[in-house]
C-alpha cells in the first residue's frame, strides 16, 4: 500500500535519524517543499568535532529534554543542522517532518526546543510534521508571511 505524502517524508526523516552521533535520542528533519526534499538533517556533534558515539559518553544523559541547559552538550540539532544546510528562499511556506527514537525505547513524541522553533519561523518554515502517538502536524505561521 501507498503511504500518504506525511508518512513517507516521516519515513525519511527516520532514515536521516539513524545517521545521528547520539547515544540518547536521534533524531532526524527532512525540510520539503512543493513535493521536493530541500534539506535534511541529524543531531550530532559538529563536524569533525566530538561526539558522544566515538567517545561513548552522553554527558547530558540524565538531564531533563529541553531543560535549555546545553552547556555539556556538543550536538547541533537535526532541525538546525538541516535549517543550515539550505537557503531560506527555499525554506519560505516549507514544510519541516521531524523523526525521533530515543535508545531502544522507540518512537518518541517529538517537541523541538525554543531554539529550534524560532530558528524555523525565521527560516520561513510554515509548518512542522511529527510523530506524536499518530501524525501531528503544527501550523507555525500562514503561509503568505
Amino acid at each position: 500500500m501507498r503511504p500518504d505524502v506525511d508518512t513517507y517524508y516521516l519515513n525519511i526523516a527516520k532514515a536521516v535519524a539513524v545517521r545521528s552521533t547520539c547515544l540518547r535520542r536521534q533524531y532526524g528533519a527532512v525540510i520539503v517543499k512543493n513535493d521536493e526534499i530541500i534539506s535534511t538533517g541529524y543531531n550530532g556533534g559538529v563536524r569533525g568535532g566530538i561526539n558522544c558515539s566515538d567517545d561513548g559518553i552522553c554527558p547530558r544523559i540524565n538531564q531533563p529534554h529541553n531543560s535549555g541547559d546545553y552547556s555539556l552538550c556538543h550536538g547541533v540539532h537535526a532541525e538546525q543542522n538541516a535549517i543550515i544546510s539550505a537557503s531560506r528562499s527555499e525554506m519560505i511556506g516549507s514544510t519541516m517532518y521531524l523523526f525521533g527514537v530515543e535508545n531502544e525505547q522507540g518512537i518518541i513524541d517529538v517537541e523541538p526546543c525554543p531554539i529550534c522553533k524560532r530558528l524555523m519561523l525565521n527560516a520561513g518554515i510554515s509548518k512542522l510534521v511529527t510523530v506524536s502517538g499518530s501524525i501531528h502536524i503544527q501550523q507555525f505561521i500562514k503561509e503568505d508571511k
